[in-house]
C-alpha cells in the first residue's frame, strides 16, 4: 500500500483508500488527467493502495470488463473503494466512490464499439446502484446521472475537474495560423464538421481512438502532444474549435480559457456552464454556424478553474462521507 498522508493527531486514523488505477494504462486523455491530477494531491488523512488490471489491449480490456471490475474487492483494510469511471464491482462490501465523467455510452452507445455498448447498458446502472456515493464532474452530468439512471441526488456529489498549472498566458506560443482541436478521435468529437468550418489549417491533439474516425484532409494530425507543447499550441492559436456533440466537462475549454484562448464549443452543452461569457456558441450539426463562431471568436480574459487541491480536498471530504 503505497501511503499518501501528512501527520495526523495521535489517535487518529488515517482513511485507507483503494482506488482503481487502470486508466493511467489505457489512455493520456481526459479519465487518465482526472486520476493524475487527483492522485498527484490526494493526502492529510489518506492512505492510498492502487488497484489495476493491465488493460492494455481490447482482449485485455473485455477481461477487465468481464472478469476482473464486477468482483473487484480491495484490501481487507482499506475504508473507501474509489473508481474513477463507472467500471467498478456489482457489489461492493466497502463503500464504493464512482467518478461519473459523462453517460455518452448510455445516451449514444452507437458512438461505441459492440462490446463496449452492451457492456456498458448492464454494467453502468449495477455499479451506481451499488455505490455510497457519486462523484460527477458537472451540474449537467449531475442531471444526467438522475435522468437517465434515477440516481437520487442526495447521493450525488459535484467535484468539477481542474488543469495543470502549466496552463497559463504566459510562456513561448506555437507558430503558424491555425485552429486548434483536442480530443480523441472519436464520433462524438465531430471531427469532420469541425474541419469542414475551418478555412486554413486545423491542428488536432489527441490519439488515435474508433468508430472508423480519421484526420481530415486539411488537417494536421499531432497525435498525443505534452502539456508543454499544448500549452503551446493554446497560446498560438487562433481558436479552439470545440464543437463536440457530447460532453460531461471538457477539460480542453478549460485548458484554453486558462491560457488565454479564444473558445468555440457547443451551445447548450456542460463547455457553456463552464465557460459562460467567454465562449462563442455554435450548433455542432451545422457547419457554417462552426464556421461562424470560428470567425467571431474572441480572446477572452484568461482565468482558472478549479486547483487539483482543492479538487482532492473536495473528493477527500466525499471519502469521509462513507467511510
Amino acid at each position: 500500500m503505497a501511503a499518501c498522508r501528512r501527520d495526523l493527531p495521535r489517535g487518529v486514523r488515517a482513511i485507507r483508500v483503494a482506488i482503481d488505477t487502470t486508466p493511467l494504462l489505457q489512455t493520456r486523455a481526459g479519465t487518465a488527467r482526472y486520476l493524475r491530477g487527483l492522485l498527484d494531491q490526494l493526502g492529510g488523512a489518506v492512505e492510498l493502495e492502487e488497484l489495476r488490471f493491465r488493460a492494455t489491449s481490447r482482449l485485455r480490456t473485455v477481461a477487465a470488463d468481464a472478469f476482473w471490475y464486477p468482483r473487484l474487492r480491495p484490501h481487507a483494510a482499506a475504508d473507501v473503494l474509489h473508481c474513477p469511471t463507472f467500471r467498478g464491482p456489482f457489489r461492493s462490501r466497502t463503500p464504493l466512490v464512482v467518478t461519473v465523467h459523462d453517460l455518452a455510452v448510455l445516451a449514444h452507445p452507437e458512438w461505441f464499439n459492440r462490446w463496449t455498448g452492451t457492456y456498458s447498458r448492464f454494467a453502468v446502472p449495477r455499479v451506481i446502484a451499488a455505490s455510497a456515493r457519486v462523484i460527477a464532474v458537472s451540474a449537467y452530468t449531475s442531471r444526467e446521472l438522475q435522468g437517465r439512471l434515477g440516481v437520487p441526488e442526495a447521493k450525488i456529489r459535484v467535484v468539477p475537474n481542474a488543469v495543470e498549472s502549466v496552463f497559463t498566458p504566459d510562456g513561448p506560443a506555437a507558430a503558424g495560423d491555425y485552429v486548434l482541436a483536442v480530443g480523441t478521435l472519436e464520433p462524438r468529437k465531430n471531427l469532420a464538421r469541425m474541419a469542414a468550418a475551418v478555412g486554413g489549417e486545423l491542428r488536432v491533439v489527441g490519439a488515435a481512438g474508433w468508430g472508423g474516425v480519421t484526420p481530415p484532409p486539411n488537417t494536421t494530425w499531432l497525435g498525443d502532444v505534452t502539456d508543454e507543447e499544448l500549452a503551446e499550441l493554446y497560446r498560438g492559436a487562433r481558436c479552439l474549435v470545440y464543437a463536440s456533440l457530447y460532453e460531461g466537462f471538457g477539460i480542453p475549454v478549460a485548458e484554453a480559457l486558462a491560457c488565454g484562448c479564444p473558445v468555440v464549443t457547443t451551445a447548450g452543452s456542460p463547455m457553456q456552464e463552464l465557460a459562460g461569457d467567454d465562449a462563442t456558441y455554435v450548433d455542432p450539426l451545422d457547419v457554417d454556424s462552426i464556421r461562424a463562431g470560428i470567425e467571431a471568436a474572441r480572446k477572452p480574459a484568461p482565468r482558472r478553474f478549479a486547483t487539483w487541491p482543492e479538487v482532492a480536498a473536495s473528493t477527500r471530504a466525499v471519502y469521509e462521507e462513507v467511510a
